[in-house]
């Protein structure tokens, strides 16, 4: 058999060598990257439940609009489109999630083919893989994630664009661009970093006399269109949040926090650096010209790698807003092109071969260690979002005594209301106010509800009270002594309040 494993090995390290296999060959690697890791995640995260951020985005895709309270609309789309097509499960999520780097990761393998020779773009592939936002952090689906492929498929775009002033390529960077406004706010440094790398490269002037900057701001401007009209339909509302979510600081607050954005975010990919770093034995002069080559093209990445990733330090400081280092994912597209790409960094087959295996290698012992991983990560008491299926359950059984109807909404404690909304069959919208646009008082009373809340909470339960009025009621208590994956967890108490439709 480890004849057979070793022959398998060499049958695979063969294709990635043959350009006229290469491509497949990374897509089945990318295809067993995302299985490995949606594996992962759906056996570590079990006693968890679904991330806040993931209900959320749930919530909001049961109404499609050209916005929402906090974000642009493209994630609510993804997962609306998503769910359409898998149940709404742990499993199906995490999927979902592991296709963004995924994705990322395929546009940035074609990307590096205009800058590196095949052996070092292997390498740079595998190199992105141990970043933790290409792993870990993406299990995690949210409107960072998202940024991704988004920022890579908007980067890759504009580079060709660039270089070759194709009108079909910039209107593509124009789709991308937008694609990305769509999905986060956040996305305005890149696209005021690529402006800052066009505007710095010396072959500026044919660039912006030829068609294609001009094509891709119109391309843009028309997706982004429905969206702007939206805000102004919806007085800003996103931009309100992002202002209350992000209170002004003192300047030496956000001075340290930019800071540490920029340390955090270095940190994150250290050791794919550290790893170049020592198989090419880099001298100084060779660091320097990974950071700023002196190559026209190679320059040109430069920018739109430092612009996009520094950009968001001195608008934290000028806004007097701190920025974390998280939000840094979406960056590091060029991440490998700066690396390998200076002629003096030397690569030899074998350290290709090595960063390979250790990056196949990694996922593969996390898989196996999961279930250990699961155990020490455990609550200590069970969150709603783990018991969410359950209760959902519970919640639609009784809906059902009262009325044959779908159940269409459902109030109360917002941890326990967006994972419930999540998982019911019904699809049920929920009435957590500043989260979504609540039903005006007759399209409440004609639909129904039901409110949700921990037994204990008395707060809650007073609000859910003045929420139904003097609406006829039905209160039911549950108990739920049990979270998958966490056998003889303490139980969680539940108050069901059951309020059928009125004429």
């Amino acid at each position: 058999m480890w004849s057979n494993i070793k022959k398998d090995a060499r049958r695979i390290a063969a294709s990635f060598a043959d350009p006229a296999n290469a491509n497949v060959t990374v897509l089945f690697a990318l295809a067993v990257y995302v299985g490995v890791w949606t594996a992962y995640g759906t056996i570590t995260k079990q006693t968890q439940g679904l991330n806040p951020d993931m209900t959320e985005l749930i919530a909001w895709s049961r109404d499609l609009d050209f916005g929402y309270s906090k974000h642009p609309p493209l994630a609510a789309w993804l997962v609306r489109g998503w769910f359409e097509i898998f149940p709404v499960s742990d499993w199906a999520y995490y999927l979902l999630a592991m296709l963004m780097p995924a994705l990322a990761l395929w546009i940035i393998w074609r990307l590096m083919a205009d800058y590196l020779p095949l052996s070092k773009r292997v390498a740079g592939l595998a190199l992105l893989t141990l970043v933790p936002f290409f792993s870990f952090h993406a299990l995690k689906f949210n409107v960072n994630t998202v940024l991704m492929p988004l920022w890579a498929a908007a980067t890759y775009y504009f580079l060709k664009s660039y270089v070759t002033r194709s009108p079909r390529l910039a209107a593509l960077a124009g789709i991308a661009a937008a694609a990305c406004m769509l999905g986060k706010y956040w996305s305005i440094f890149l696209i005021a970093g690529l402006v800052v790398a066009a505007l710095a490269d010396r072959r500026r002037t044919l660039y912006f006399r030829s068609v294609a900057p001009w094509i891709t701001v119109l391309f843009g401007a028309v997706c982004l269109a429905p969206h702007i009209v939206w805000l102004f339909q919806h007085d800003f509302i996103t931009f309100k949040y992002a202002e209350a979510a992000h209170e002004a600081k003192p300047f030496a607050a956000t001075a340290v926090a930019a800071l540490g954005y920029l340390g955090g975010s270095i940190g994150y990919v250290a050791l794919p650096v550290l790893i170049v770093l020592v198989a090419s034995r880099a001298h100084l002069a060779t660091m320097r010209d990974m950071v700023w080559p002196q190559n026209d093209d190679r320059r040109l990445v430069a920018l739109a790698f430092w612009a996009p990733l520094l950009l968001p330090m001195v608008g934290a400081v000028a806004a007097h807003t701190e920025i974390t280092s998280l939000w840094s994912m979406s960056a590091w597209t060029l991440l490998p092109v700066m690396l390998l790409s200076p002629p003096a960094v030397t690569w030899r087959p074998v350290d290709t071969k090595r960063i390979a295996a250790f990056a196949i290698a990694l996922p593969l012992v996390l898989l196996a260690a999961s279930p250990f991983i699961a155990e020490r990560t455990r609550p200590k008491g069970p969150p709603p979002a783990a018991q969410a299926p359950l209760l959902a359950r519970e919640v639609e059984r009784l809906w059902r005594q009262v009325m044959p109807l779908p159940l269409r909404y459902v109030g109360g404690d917002g941890d326990i209301v967006l994972p419930v909304a999540a998982y019911a069959q019904d699809k049920p919208r929920i009435l957590v106010p500043g989260l979504v646009t609540m039903p005006d008082p007759v399209t409440l009373r004609h639909g129904g509800m039901v409110q949700l809340c921990f037994t204990e909470d008395q707060a809650c339960l007073a609000r859910a009270k003045t929420a139904i009025g003097d609406a006829p009621s039905q209160t039911s208590q549950t108990t739920i002594f049990r979270t998958p994956g966490s056998p003889g967890a303490e139980p969680r108490h539940y108050t069901i309040m059951v309020v059928p439709p009125r004429s």
